[in-house]
């Protein structure tokens, strides 16, 4: 089911007596990566409560159509707009009559109606029920028309006595089906690590050290590694850039702070990217006041160097296929080369921030990225694009590497 990570699920509840597995439904797109947001029926909330499915899905659970806090902003349509897939689950007989009919008279059937996303239906309801003509008739008219998946369902035994068709597929099989859904991607299930942006070594509560980098290059590779499928889990420096939407981002400031929480994330990181610009040397000490100016024309300062983040991933006892940059003025494919071997990594990418027009604080850069026995020059272009380019390079190199060791799962 690693295809569900990062998707958007919108679950839908129709009244039915198999609402109680929409609860362990939940439970298990949310095990399997994806972001799971329900809408209930008035019925469904006889069935089982709100609040168990909000604290399931860690979302607010969607009842009314007209919800005056949510239509300030036409809330149903952005909802709409968020799913990549609605599974609708249980969907009674009820329900699957109205969305036949093209009906829009509660919040469920107006989402799938707004919704460009793909729909699914696992039916649940009496035997009986299901093979009236009718709910037949609308189940192949919404096959016909909207081209609506149907999961389901599946047979036997039946709370009401009865035994046939109708019961509603497991929640494991569920997650399956709409895993299935969709393509599955370069690093789908993966957790991909990355570090951005600058770090800032105090010097006292005002004044620090550190760089140019504008963490561009780490934030683009970080929706890049997202939109391949992955878990992202971005560590950045102080930047002025919006965390990327279905990114965990982890704020720090300093080059220990940094390697702390890339350290953490060594458990379960399959692919570590280290894109930050990590200041070298930090002061030995910070003043606890602001330094005043004296009366000397030089002032002194006693650095003490930073621990090597990259390295320290590379040299972990579980490593994830570790990447790293070469940000170079001068000479750069050959201190890349030698970072390469030094630091024991799996990748590296060189850029020379020297160079008008890329690197630090620009919108486009152009890169090497170097193995232990390749060697490809990545031409000028948004960071956007070179990011996918280089995302896509990563994973094949990453994907190669895990089939022959025989770590893939």
């Amino acid at each position: 089911m690693h295809r569900l990570t990062n998707r958007r699920i919108l679950l839908g509840i129709s009244g039915g007596i198999a609402a109680y597995k929409s609860a362990e439904l939940t439970r298990v797109l949310k095990g399997a990566g994806a972001d799971v947001r329900v809408v209930m029926t008035a019925a469904a909330t006889e069935f089982i409560t709100p609040l168990t499915l909000q604290a399931l899905s860690g979302n607010p659970v969607h009842l009314q159509l007209l919800n005056p806090e949510a239509e300030a902003g036409m809330g149903h349509i952005e909802l709409a707009k968020w799913a990549d897939l609605i599974l609708v689950a249980p969907a009674s007989a009820d329900f699957i009559a109205r969305l036949a009919a093209g009906m829009g008279d509660d919040l469920l059937t107006t989402l799938c109606l707004a919704s460009d996303a793909p729909i699914a239906l696992a039916p649940a309801m009496n035997q009986a029920m299901w093979r009236d003509p009718r709910t037949q008739q609308n189940m192949q008219s919404l096959k016909d028309s909207i081209d609506v998946q149907v999961f389901g369902p599946g047979s036997g035994s039946q709370a009401c006595g009865d035994t046939g068709p109708g019961r509603m597929l497991e929640p494991v099989e569920l997650a399956q089906l709409c895993a299935e859904q969709f393509d599955f991607q370069a690093l789908s299930g993966r957790h991909v690590c990355i570090t951005a942006g600058p770090t800032r070594e105090a010097l006292d509560p005002v004044r620090y050290i550190s760089n140019h980098s504008s963490g561009k290059m780490g934030y683009a590779l970080a929706e890049a590694a997202r939109d391949a499928g992955a878990r992202v889990t971005l560590i950045s420096g102080p930047v002025n850039l919006a965390a990327p939407d279905r990114v965990e981002r982890v704020q720090v400031e300093s080059a220990l702070q940094m390697l702390d929480a890339a350290m953490a994330t060594l458990h379960d990181c399959d692919l570590f990217i280290a894109a930050a610009a990590v200041a070298d040397y930090r002061p030995v000490a910070v003043a606890e006041h602001k330094m005043k100016k004296g009366s000397d024309e030089i002032m002194e300062l006693r650095l003490t160097k930073n621990p090597d983040i990259v390295a320290s991933v590379a040299a972990a006892d579980s490593r994830p296929f570790t990447v790293g940059f070469a940000a170079e003025t001068r000479d750069v494919l050959q201190y890349a080369r030698d970072k390469l071997t030094r630091k024991r990594l799996d990748l590296i990418i060189a850029n020379d921030v020297s160079a008008e027009g890329i690197g630090f604080n620009s919108d486009e850069n152009a890169v090497t990225l170097i193995g232990p026995n390749s060697e490809e020059t990545l031409p000028q272009s948004s960071k956007q694009q070179l990011a996918r380019q280089l995302i896509n390079r990563i994973a094949e190199h990453f994907n190669e590497q895990t089939k022959a060791t025989g770590k893939d799962s």
